[in-house]
């Protein structure tokens, strides 16, 4: 049938590439730009975790320079730093969209989240040792190696870190403390102490010393260490097994003077208790509660100073390398649970201790109501509290637990109870696992491609249906059906009701253990479409739960072709809206059709078993009714999906019987005869399909699909010993117009024949009749090139060479590396290249033709990524560009081109920070409720515009917002000057009422509190703002020194009097607007605190997304 339509014509004389193409020039102006725009699942290199309890954000931080962020509603981002060193420190700036990282190399960076980029970073000359976020605000206290401790601020609006005047050297921190310092002691901790607005900072240094410091008065307030330790007659505490046991130690007096500190936490709310982990397994818990600093460093020591927690009774113990605590509610402060790792015997198991404390009776009576082991489900990396700001309706905690390999564990109290009853047990049924969107270890993915949906008409219509992302349920999907998973951070773009949602691209992902995946990947965020497997009721086959290994769809009818390792090929209908009772399962002999009960949406309906050897590439032809399959054997086999039926199974294509590795389907348009043709009839037709197959050393073969006959005379192969990698047909389209065609002798041979009458007729061997060739039509099919793509070259053979089974190529270009696999991308019809990936991790963009380089770039720089084995088999590519990939954990789909921006539009990208539920936050008035802050520690006025905001009575609280400005207003004074210079002082801020500058009234009105007097620091306040004015009205007699020196005016008395006498007068009229401001105030305060408990009220039963 194809004898003439592939008859050879004259050798080319010239290859393309030696003529000017204007395609290459297109190209070279396109840059090698990669973006990850979607990117789903945790490094395997994570080893840090920040939690963001308000916006429920959790950050993973990496060895690599990359931070993984997770929100809720399947929002993932990953971040790259352009330092690929690991993250020592990271925390959130709560609630105000930043995250701050300190790198290996000490560059401090501040991550924008709503723009997903860095807003700014500083280099820190020093190392950095301790690194703490004041809760609540956007300063930052840090400590090196050389033992200073410095302060930074973040501005927002500048988008600028910088360090503040305010830093403490050693020798300062000595002096004010009384203590000495040994040179170089490098800070290994320091914390601000809750509740008490910044302004105190606990520092520990590397030899055991803890300080307790006063940044307002520059001055230590508790200073601690091993040194001072006065055990003999304490208490040690240890909690080995189930029960503790107290004693009263009297063996410390040959013990080290110095203990090196490994980590601490609060384990009070109000900053009382200081929780300190040792290198050598100890845990101290120092009482450093007020009432201790009137006693005096050489007071006598109090048995409730200090208690000491062994968690095991060995003598060669691990180091206590992360302590956390949670309060309980239940403990009212004096108790709640603390989490330890390490403290145990080395060699022991890794767990992760859990120790539920309460010492209502005094520290020095401390009991462990319980402790618990978690076993841990790999190596440990970090913990993290996870409680909600308004979590106070439980007694317990929650937290996240992060192991190595990238492994994500959530654990709630209500699981830990039940681990207190059933000790011994395994601890992961109590877990809940975080489980990627998109799994591609458990279970393993072996297959993955990504498809570009067109526009079918009614057909896409009602995929658009079926995969509306409405019906998804993410929440299943991340926690394993956990409802009580912590992350619902993010805002998800949303589609509007009245735009029409069209499906544009899918992901289809085959695994292991025989399912099949399919999710819609048109928006940033993905959503999972349906999970495919064979189980039906009553039909057993053999093989059908084998692991994937070749799938193909034909996207007009969306018929998903699915190959697995036993060589069973399942064809599955995705219109989402029909009904299936039948199975039909078709061999080469038999054709059974099995009844079964009707299922809506995907549905399996018919179940190829020709042969045994496993699926190695799916092809549909053109049409759509035919399937080719390749298998591992070497043979392919076409199959009819309209009648379930074999066309045909061939023998071994090769002799060597080499796996297939790529199958390419065209179909051969026929022309009729222009004489003959009228007015109904088309100007062309479909022809004969013709099958292009390539196996694993590198051989071509032509097939006849209709028919199975070999049309190559022999297979076409390079002489050199090869491994294919892909094979490609590039036709006009793929070369530009600039390119000549191979075979332009060839045409002109066949010129005279353009407009005569040709038909294709079959005769008996199913080869073309050489006088049915149509000449233009064998132009045109003669001008396509065949790129071969091996590992360690890519030859272009003509067309014509596989039809006469020349094993001679026209061009060869080796490329001295491994590749692993290869695509052709195109931007429009006139923009094409060739895309490479090697087994290093490099990538290549070339020009098709002649495969000039125009760009590079690697996976390294990209994701951070190693090329690994079998990667090829799950990277898949449109022909726009965007490239989809699996390594490890972690999935990614990339446009490498700066034209291929459809995931770049920043509308559709999912918001990081969600501004709505911090303006919500702010605005709560509930929000402090359990977050008192002790207001003797605040300045006077302070305290006293705290009281005007609550109102007149106790159980209303500070507005966040407000509280929130008046705490960093409060801290810019304290570290806008240099410690020692000018002590801060609160008393040296009198309100004269000279200086009140009466307006008009304001807009803005806040509640104040009603006046109660009889109080003495009201008395006093009162006294200096009427400068000691009384109800005696008898005038005061003053000298005229003493009226110039007040009113710093000179002249005579009687000028100096009249002035007195105008402030006077001015006066007057200032304090009678100030008592009528006052009684507005008063009435204002009144109104708002009705309006806010009313608010309160109905937002309880509002969620933060309705507002």
């Amino acid at each position: 049938m194809f004898a003439k339509l592939f008859q050879k014509p004259t050798h080319p004389q010239s290859s393309p590439s030696s003529q000017p193409d204007d395609t290459q020039q297109t190209m070279a102006s396109s840059k090698l730009a990669p973006l990850v725009a979607v990117h789903y699942g945790i490094p395997s290199t994570a080893s840090t975790l920040a939690f963001d309890p308000i916006q429920g954000l959790l950050a993973v931080g990496t060895l690599d320079g990359r931070i993984k962020v997770i929100g809720g509603d399947n929002i993932e981002a990953l971040l790259i730093s352009p330092t690929a060193l690991p993250f020592k420190y990271l925390e959130f700036l709560q609630n105000q969209g930043f995250l701050v990282s300190v790198s290996n190399e000490n560059e401090i960076q501040v991550w924008d989240l709503g723009m997903r980029c860095i807003s700014s970073k500083i280099k820190w000359e020093s190392t950095i040792t301790a690194f703490s976020v004041i809760s609540g605000t956007n300063y930052i206290y840090l400590g090196d190696e050389y033992g200073f401790l410095s302060v930074l601020k973040y501005d927002a609006e500048e988008k600028n870190i910088a360090p503040l005047p305010y830093h403490i050297p050693p020798n300062l921190v000595a002096e004010g403390s009384g203590i000495t310092l040994p040179d170089h002691q490098s800070i290994v901790g320091v914390l601000s102490q809750p509740c008490l607005s910044g302004n105190r900072v606990l520092i520990a240094y590397e030899n055991g010393s803890i300080i307790l410091w006063d940044v307002t008065q520059d001055r230590a307030v508790h200073v601690k260490g091993y040194g001072d330790l006065q055990l003999r007659g304490g208490a040690v505490v240890n909690f080995s097994d189930s029960e503790s046991h107290t004693h009263l130690n009297d063996s410390l007096d040959n013990e080290e003077t110095e203990k090196e500190i490994s980590s601490l936490c609060w384990v009070s709310p109000d900053g009382s208790i200081l929780a300190v982990g040792y290198v050598d397994g100890d845990i101290l818990l120092w009482n450093l509660s007020a009432s201790n600093s009137d006693k005096g460093q050489n007071s006598q020591k109090s048995p409730d100073d200090v208690v000491m927690i062994q968690l095991s009774s060995g003598d060669k113990k691990l180091p206590v390398i992360v302590l956390h605590w949670s309060s309980s509610k239940a403990h009212n402060g004096y108790g709640g649970q603390l989490f330890a790792y390490g403290g145990v015997d080395i060699g022991a198991e890794e767990v992760l201790t859990i120790l539920d404390l309460n010492w209502s009776s005094g520290l020095s009576r401390l009991k462990c109501i319980d402790r618990v082991d978690l076993t841990l489900h790999g190596s440990f990396a970090d913990l993290v509290i996870s409680n909600s700001y308004k979590a106070n309706h439980s007694n317990g905690t929650s937290f996240f637990v992060l192991t190595s390999p990238g492994q994500l564990h959530f654990y709630e109290y209500a699981s830990l109870s039940m681990l207190k009853s059933e000790r011994g047990k395994n601890h992961s049924m109590h877990a809940s696992q975080y489980n990627s969107l998109i799994p591609t270890v458990e279970p393993y993915m072996t297959v993955g491609k990504l498809y570009m949906m067109g526009s079918e008409g009614n057909v896409l219509g009602s995929l658009s249906k079926a995969f509306s992302p409405t019906k998804q349920h993410p929440d299943k999907m991340l926690t394993g059906g956990s409802a009580k998973w912590p992350l619902r951070g993010g805002v998800p773009y949303q589609i509007s009701t009245s735009e029409c949602y069209t499906v544009e691209r899918i992901y289809i992902g085959g695994y292991h253990d025989g399912s099949v995946r399919i999710w819609d990947t048109s928006l940033p965020v993905l959503s999972l479409v349906s999970v495919l497997g064979f189980e039906v009721k009553g039909i057993e086959v053999t093989g059908a739960s084998a692991p994937i290994s070749a799938l193909d769809l034909y996207s007009p009818n969306l018929t998903l072709a699915i190959g697995n390792e036993s060589g069973l090929i399942f064809l599955y209908q995705l219109q989402g809206n029909s009904y299936q009772a039948t199975v039909t399962i078709v061999t080469e002999t038999k054709h059974q059709v099995h009844h079964c009960l009707p299922q809506e949406g995907n549905y399996c309906s018919t179940i190829y078993s020709t042969l045994s050897s496993p699926v190695r590439a799916l092809r549909f032809a053109t049409s759509g009714v035919r399937l080719v399959a390749g298998f591992e054997c070497g043979q392919i086999a076409v199959l009819d999906t309209g009648s379930a039926s074999v066309i045909f199974v061939t023998d071994c294509i090769s002799i060597s019987k080499s796996p297939i590795t790529s199958l390419s389907v065209r179909t051969c348009p026929t022309y009729h005869n222009p004489a003959d043709k009228s007015d109904n009839e088309t100007e062309s037709a479909s022809g004969p399909e013709v099958v292009f197959v390539l196996t694993k050393d590198a051989q071509m073969v032509l097939v006849d699909c209709s028919t199975g006959n070999m049309i190559s005379s022999q297979p076409t192969h390079p002489k050199e010993k090869s491994i294919a990698i892909s094979m490609h047909i590039l036709d006009q389209r793929h070369l530009g117009e600039g390119s000549k065609s191979v075979s332009v002798t060839y045409s002109q041979h066949t010129e005279a024949q353009n407009e005569a009458s040709v038909f294709i007729h079959k005769n008996q061997s199913g080869l073309p009749n050489a006088k049915a060739v149509e000449s233009n039509f064998g132009h045109k099919m003669l001008a396509s090139q065949i790129l071969l793509c091996c590992e360690e070259a890519f030859y272009f053979y003509t067309l014509e060479s596989l039809i006469q089974g020349d094993n001679n190529y026209f061009n060869k270009i080796e490329h001295g590396k491994q590749c692993s696999w290869t695509t052709v991308i195109k931007r429009d019809a006139e923009r094409y290249g060739l895309v490479v990936f090697y087994q290093t991790g490099e990538i290549e963009l070339r020009s098709l033709s002649d495969l000039k380089l125009l760009g590079e770039n690697s996976l390294m720089s990209i994701l951070r990524w190693n090329f690994k084995n079998k990667m090829d088999k799950t990277i898949s590519a449109s022909e726009e560009g965007q490239i989809s990939l699996v390594n490890g954990c972690e999935f990614a789909l990339v446009p490498l081109m700066g034209y291929a921006d459809e995931f770049r539009t920043s509308k559709q990208l999912p918001c990081l920070h969600d501004k709505v539920l911090a303006a919500a936050v702010d605005a709560d008035v509930n929000y402090f409720q359990n977050q008192k802050k002790e207001e003797s520690a605040l300045p006077g006025f302070v305290n006293n515009l705290i009281k005007g905001l609550k109102g007149d009575k106790e159980e209303q609280h500070m507005n966040n917002a407000k509280g929130r400005e008046l705490v960093i207003a409060h801290l810019e004074s304290i570290f806008s000057r240099f410690p020692f210079s000018e002590p801060f002082s609160f008393e040296d801020l009198e309100l004269q009422i000279d200086d009140l500058d009466i307006e008009e009234p304001v807009p803005y009105v806040s509640s104040s509190q009603k006046s109660t007097g009889g109080s003495k620091d009201e008395a006093t306040e009162r006294h200096k703002l009427f400068e000691g004015s009384s109800t005696n009205t008898k005038p005061t007699v003053r000298t005229t020194e003493e009226i110039i020196a007040k009113y710093r005016n000179t002249g005579d008395a009687a000028g100096a009097a009249s002035q007195a006498r105008d402030k006077l007068m001015e006066r007057r009229e200032k304090l009678e607007k100030l008592s009528l401001r006052t009684e507005e105030l008063q009435n204002g305060a009144q109104n708002f605190a009705e309006m806010a408990n009313e608010l309160a009220k109905n937002m309880e039963k509002r969620k933060w997304w309705n507002i």
